[in-house]
């Protein structure tokens, strides 16, 4: 399948008329009051092609909280600071759990299956905290995410945040768990608090593009210069994405999308079109398994049109 630049506005425009014409489906995390509060039926979506040029439709300049989405970003500094040794605390196969669960923690003595389900976030959250306070943390992941993005204006939403510490109960559990095993180096509350914020950053669909082009480009930032990170980590960071990046919906999404991506239950999804563009799309109704619902079925819809699966049309 042939399309050109010229297209894709269209494109977008077309499938932003298509998703938002449907009856509404899914319900918004109704467990994080805050994001309760959000307008369900918003839709926006962002394709940032490799050369930088953006296209959007949609409500694609509206802020949203990343959630996990926030976790493609901190492995990224995990890998850049400790390299492959990340690996001896999380692992990188797909869970088939819930992204909360606590189960495979028990049977598998507190290491996370991978760093994209809650307690492998929280891992990766203590490892790169390094004994600094978790405000001194919270400006290292801040500011790489302005560097990558492009936009010294991504803040966090402390109103999120502050809604996730009192109903974080189940995260706490997961992270007191794994700290029985020894596996803690720094306090539990203060790698909660880290966690707890990160996940709280709010981007728009645009910025949130901006932020991926790196994984398009093999690590390599193209409009300065700079290696965010090898090649090599890129497309591992691309592969787990592709395989664990949307909790046990992942191979559902696989199998209709085709790209590397990662969900957050803010109704955000980011993917990645290695060599070509990144995409982020966001609608706060959730499928059963917490990922977009409109999100989904438009990225599916964007690679019918495009032909963009990694799998080939």
């Amino acid at each position: 399948m042939t399309f050109t630049v010229e297209d894709l506005q269209t494109i977008l425009d077309e499938i932003t008329l298509a998703v938002t014409a449907l009856p509404a489906e899914g319900e918004v995390a109704c467990y994080i009051p805050q994001l309760a509060e959000v307008d369900p039926d918003q839709f926006g979506i962002a394709v940032a092609l490799a050369d930088g040029q953006i296209f959007h439709a949609g409500d694609a300049q509206t802020l949203f909280s990343i959630q996990s989405i926030s976790k493609v970003f901190t492995t990224t500094i995990a890998l850049r600071k400790f390299g492959d040794d990340i690996w001896k605390r999380v692992g990188r196969e797909p869970s088939g759990d819930p992204f909360n669960s606590i189960v495979q923690l028990e049977m598998e003595c507190g290491k996370p299956r991978n760093p994209f389900i809650n307690a492998g976030a929280i891992t990766i959250a203590d490892t790169i905290m390094e004994g600094r306070t978790p405000d001194e943390l919270m400006e290292e992941i801040l500011q790489f995410i302005r560097e990558i993005a492009h936009d010294d204006s991504i803040q966090i939403d402390k109103k999120v945040a502050e809604s996730e510490l009192k109903t974080g109960d189940r995260n706490a559990s997961l992270a007191h768990f794994m700290a029985s095993f020894g596996l803690f180096e720094n306090a539990v509350d203060d790698v909660l608090w880290a966690y707890f914020n990160h996940c709280s950053i709010t981007m728009t669909c645009e910025q949130l593009a901006k932020a991926a082009l790196f994984l398009v480009s093999d690590g390599l930032d193209k409009s300065c210069g700079v290696n965010v990170v090898s090649e090599k980590r890129a497309r591992r960071i691309n592969s787990l994405m592709m395989m664990c990046g949307h909790y046990d919906g992942s191979g559902e999404f696989a199998f209709r999308v085709g790209l590397p991506g990662k969900s957050g239950v803010g109704g955000g999804i980011m993917a990645v079109v290695p060599g070509k563009a990144s995409i982020a799309v966001w609608s706060p109704r959730l499928d059963k398994v917490g990922n977009s619902y409109l999100g989904t079925l438009a990225l599916e819809m964007l690679t019918q049109r495009t032909g963009w699966s990694v799998f080939g049309h």
